[in-house]
């Protein structure tokens, strides 16, 4: 992918400022939204069952992240979700953990089965998990990979019919014909508690200003990946506290020329591997 397609991107959600509502778990929620406002967006964190088909209707994306689950939880879920596909609004799935409890993944398929997803992001084992195949998991973490993360990714789409992203040391995007390899971000990413949520946020986001949901998962993981980048070269060495803050401070200031100089977008062909 052109990385002129990411700055155009990045720009037009900056400008446009979209509200991305978020479902999502109570250990993210504040660096959820001082994140996306760094980037530039309006987010709003809405959970009561009263009001979140009325939020998901305005919104210009719904993220749905099941990292602390209830009943309650699930159902507001799938009141927003609803809303959301009756008003044209994108709605992106983080299946937090799918995999390492039976009602995780049933949750995760069961947003699935009932309300038409745009993006599923998830690590290598949550997203083979929901889809039934075998993958090792760490409480939340994706364990040691077994298998190619491009087929992976392939097989997820097609099975699923939605755009995948499947996020780690490489991220790949995929929406069953082809498929983006994005060789951006840092390890300390993974010394953060909630980068990974966050990014499905940014991906709702971008969804908001882009209808071609391929473009627009590939532009909002390079434009954080880069942005991560940034912030390890300026704070990494002082530890994952400096790094939280530098990279908020990152996702502000990410300019084009900086997606120009860092982005790292292959595509890759399926046919053969």
């Amino acid at each position: 992918m052109d990385r002129n397609i990411v700055t155009y991107t990045l720009d037009k959600v900056r400008k446009e400022k979209p509200l991305v509502h978020n479902i999502t778990n109570i250990v993210v929620t504040n660096f959820t939204a001082n994140g996306l406002l760094a980037l530039g967006v309006s987010p709003v964190m809405a959970y009561a069952k009263e009001e979140v088909a009325d939020m998901a209707k305005i919104a210009g994306a719904v993220v749905l992240n099941i990292g602390t689950l209830d009943e309650t939880v699930v159902e507001s879920m799938i009141i927003a979700g609803k809303a959301a596909n009756e008003h044209g609004v994108p709605v992106i799935l983080d299946p937090v953990g799918a995999g390492a409890t039976p009602y995780r993944t049933e949750t995760a398929q069961k947003l699935l089965n009932e309300i038409k997803i745009s993006i599923l992001r998830g690590n290598a084992a949550e997203v083979a998990n929901v889809i039934g195949e075998q993958w090792t998991i760490k409480g939340v973490d994706a364990g040691e990979r077994n298998r190619d993360v491009i087929e992976l990714t392939r097989s997820a789409s097609e099975k699923l019919g939605i755009v995948v992203v499947v996020t780690g040391a490489d991220d790949v995007i995929s929406d069953g014909d082809k498929a983006y390899v994005v060789r951006n971000g840092h390890f300390m990413l993974t010394r953060v508690t909630g980068t990974g949520c966050l990014l499905s946020s940014v991906i709702g986001a971008f969804s908001a200003v882009e209808k071609d949901m391929v473009k627009a998962a590939t532009s909002a993981v390079a434009s954080y990946g880069v942005a991560a980048e940034i912030a390890a070269e300026r704070k990494g060495s002082e530890g994952p506290g400096s790094f939280q803050v530098e990279f908020l401070n990152a996702l502000s200031q990410v300019s084009a020329e900086d997606i120009q100089k860092l982005a790292s977008i292959v595509e890759r062909s399926f046919h053969p591997f």
